[in-house]
This record gives structure tokens, sequence and C-alpha cells, in this order.
């Protein structure tokens, strides 16, 4: 999870935030009175009620457009009572255009993508991602509406920034990031920055997810194969790389956060993504070999039990260093042969060994 350490830009956002008061304000003139305290007092009285209704006209009008327009941009329902994603539709839209060719699985009846399995996943299980959500109870429901706008201008400033891959594009519009943050800070979901998700970890910022994935997929015109991420935390790259692979296996080490991706990808309904909670330095030896790897924590070297899951012709993207971090490409050329190259500085949380939770 990671910062670059080049000078962050600001770019305007637009928001489309709730406002609004519905009806108008009618005065309520107070009785005539004999004493100028009780006068004093019905006065304050009347302007008591008159604020009153004032704020139930408010809370009346915010509370409809809330279950109008906010909770249908989130959801669906379909004829068999699933709930849809604004993702599955909205992926389903640039299909053709963007090169993403969402599985036929995915776009089924429900219009969804696919979710994290419901119940607790023991220590050393591989999950597939499935579920039946409501997004009506769900806890971004009442947050203020991200436009589609916002996604798209984030999707321009990775063009402007070096980000070329068309597929890879397409896949940052698709994702809906603001449903991976709490809704504190979903306003802040498409600034080019690293945001808290708890535990000591963040969400790497918009640019250096592109980026790595980017790199993973040079020389490949199609989906890249099976992929592993090592560092789920809230999920959000694991649902981009789900864009651009047939299969993503996604390890993470601290139980919490294991829970809050499934919790996250729910909504999503992604087929081709499969959660596990373990020692990500152990890689996934019974899943392997990978075409290729992504690291989301700095480790001082690539773990080798990571190198040995890595297919000939693969390729591994890590974050490597303490302090004075950068992004280092490692493929496989041979059976006991790999070459290195480092690519550009980042900032990353660590890679720790073990698991927590």
């Amino acid at each position: 999870m990671s910062d670059t350490g080049q000078p962050k830009k600001r770019f305007p956002l637009t928001l489309d935030f709730v406002t609004g008061i519905a009806g108008r304000k009618q005065a309520t003139a107070p009785h005539r009175l004999n004493s100028p305290q009780t006068a004093t007092q019905n006065v304050a009285k009347a302007a008591g009620q008159t604020a009153a209704r004032n704020a139930n006209a408010a809370r009346g009008a915010i509370t409809a457009r809330t279950n109008g327009s906010i909770t249908s941009s989130f959801s669906a329902n379909t004829s068999d009572g699933r709930a849809g994603s604004a993702f599955g539709s909205h992926a389903g839209s640039h299909a053709g255009s963007n090169g993403i060719r969402p599985a036929a699985s995915s776009m089924a009846a429900s219009g969804g993508m696919a979710s994290a399995a419901a119940g607790s996943i023991p220590r050393g299980a591989t999950a597939k991602v499935l579920g039946t959500p409501n997004l009506n109870t769900d806890r971004h429901a009442n947050v203020p509406l991200v436009s589609d706008a916002v996604r798209k201008a984030m999707v321009t400033r990775l063009a402007d920034q070096g980000v070329r891959d068309p597929m890879v594009l397409a896949a940052m519009e698709a994702v809906p990031r603001h449903l991976f943050l709490e809704p504190g800070l979903a306003s802040q979901a498409y600034i080019d920055a690293s945001l808290p998700i708890g535990y000591h970890q963040t969400i790497s910022q918009p640019y250096i997810v592109a980026r790595m994935i980017e790199v993973l997929r040079e020389g490949v015109s199609g989906k890249l194969k099976r992929v592993l991420e090592i560092g789920t935390g809230c999920g959000y790259q694991a649902a981009v790389l789900a864009q651009v692979a047939e299969d993503v296996y996604s390890i993470e080490r601290i139980r919490p956060l294991h829970e809050q991706a499934r919790n996250n990808l729910r909504p999503l309904r992604i087929p081709n993504l499969r959660l596990h909670y373990g020692d990500g330095m152990l890689g996934l030896p019974q899943v392997g070999p990978f075409d290729g790897i992504i690291l989301a924590a700095a480790g001082l070297e690539v773990p080798q039990a990571l190198m040995e899951q890595l297919a000939i012709g693969g390729r591994m993207i890590a974050p490597i260093g303490q302090n004075d971090q950068v992004l280092k490409l490692v493929v496989r050329t041979g059976r006991n042969e790999w070459m290195a190259d480092t690519l550009e500085r980042c900032h990353f949380v660590p890679l720790r060994p073990g698991t927590f939770g």
C-alpha cells in the first residue's frame, strides 16, 4: 500500500451532494400578550416551532432523495430478487469500447460482478467470492453520491501521468474506489493519494495501482491467466486485477482486513476473485504457478517462495526497501533463472511474515 515520492497534484472534484429543503417557510405571528415577559417567551416558542418545521422539511427532502437517486445508483433489484451492481452495469457498458469483457456469469440475471463468500474462512483455506447482498442496507447507502464524472476525471489524470494500457484504464474506471473506504473518506476516493483503511494499512493511490498492473500486463495482448496478490487490504486492487486477469488469488495476513475486504467485495460479485487468509510471504504453492504476482507491501528483498511460484515467463512487481523504496520487476526466464529490473521510487507499508488476528 503506497504513496509515491512524486509531488502531489490537486485536482478539483465535482461531487453530487444531497441538498435542498422542500416547501416554503410560512411565518407564524405570535399572539398579542399583556406582559413583556410573556411576550418574549411566546416569541421564542414560535421561533422554535418554525425551526422545527424547517428541519423536518429538510429531513424529508434528504430522505426522499436518498431513497431515490442515491440508492438506485448503487444497486438495481432484478426479477429474481437479487441486488445488481452499478459496477457490473458500468463495466458492461464499456466492454466493447475499452476492452473489458466481463465473465458471462458475472453479467447474468443480476447484472452484478461477484462477491466475497459469506461466513468465516479458516486459516489455510481459499474461498471463492460469492453472495447475494442487499445494497439498500449497505453502509454506503447514505453517502453523498460520487459521480461517474469524478471517476472519469481520475482516469484522465492517470493517462496524463503516463498510464497507457487501455485495459488498465478501463478497469480503473469500472471499479468504484469509494466503496472500499469508510463513508467519511468517500469524497476523497478519487484524489491521487493513499488513504487509511485501519490497522496501520492504506489503500494505494490510484496511480501506483494502475502503474503496477500495467507493468504486470506488459507484453500481454489479452487478459492475464492467473495472478496472485500479496496484501488484499480493503480489496480495491484485487477488484481491479479481476478485470484484467482470468483468475485472481489474494492473500491477507490481518484477519479483520480480510473480513473487511470480503464485505467490500460482496456487493460487486466478482466471480474470478478468491480471497485467502494467511501468510503472504509463503504464497499459495498449491495454486501456482502464477503468470503474475503483485505485492502491496515492501520487503527488504523478494521472498524466495514467491519467486519459485512464478511461472516461466511470468512477471512479478514488488516494492523493495525500508525507508528508500523502489518498485522492482522480476521476470522468470528459466527454471532457475530470474531477471530483475528497478523501475521507480515508491512508498509502501512493510511486508511482514505470519498472520494477525
